[in-house]
């Protein structure tokens, strides 16, 4: 197996791993509100979160920044609560130009913080390593397809039960974000860094 395909297949595998349920559990959230109709809207968004926790890998991975393990392990489910009421409180399905904007900014900022959380784990996985960069790129493309597969899956799921089950997509996200936000409260209260 080559290098490409390892680093692809372990950050395939890390993100689709259960363990850590709670980075699937905020992309879930995160695109709770949309439909496949929206398609264009969840790529951008996904790609903004994409964008912000390979900067924050990379930034960790080559030890420019260092952030304590257990404050990020309490932020990852502050960022689901934080998407979640989001969610919850956004009444209309079509958003201005500014709305998207800051969810955009948002994912990218959630992001950085879920990637320190990624980074603990490649840190371990690269100390071998002589070139980073392959190996970085590699793992992030797998992370990347991963969250492209588990938002697939959703949105389908969401198809499933907003049109075969005559479900509103208000409903669908209030279900989708209470459970988020009920799941992140116990996170945190878990994970409290004091």
């Amino acid at each position: 197996m080559s290098t490409f395909q390892l680093y692809f297949t372990l950050g395939l595998q890390h993100i689709a791993d259960f363990k850590g349920y709670d980075h699937i559990l905020f992309i879930v959230v995160l695109c709770a509100v949309y439909q496949l109709k929206h398609w264009k809207k969840i790529l951008i968004l996904i790609t903004a979160f994409t964008i912000g926790h390979s900067a924050s890998l990379l930034l960790a991975t080559l030890d420019l920044v260092r952030i304590s393990g257990n404050l990020i392990e309490f932020l990852i489910p502050v960022t689901i609560l934080l998407t979640a009421i989001g969610n919850i409180l956004q009444r209309k399905e079509s958003y201005s130009i500014g709305h998207h904007k800051y969810k955009y900014a948002l994912a990218l900022f959630f992001g950085l913080i879920h990637g320190m959380g990624f980074s603990n784990y490649l840190r371990a996985l690269l100390s071998d390593e002589s070139n980073l960069i392959g190996p970085l790129f590699s793992f992030n493309l797998g992370i990347e397809l991963g969250q492209i597969l588990i938002v697939s899956g959703f949105i389908l799921a969401g198809i499933i039960i907003i049109n075969g089950l005559k479900a509103k997509s208000r409903e669908w996200n209030l279900v989708i974000s209470g459970a988020g936000l009920g799941i992140s409260l116990i996170l945190i209260f878990e994970r409290l860094p004091f």
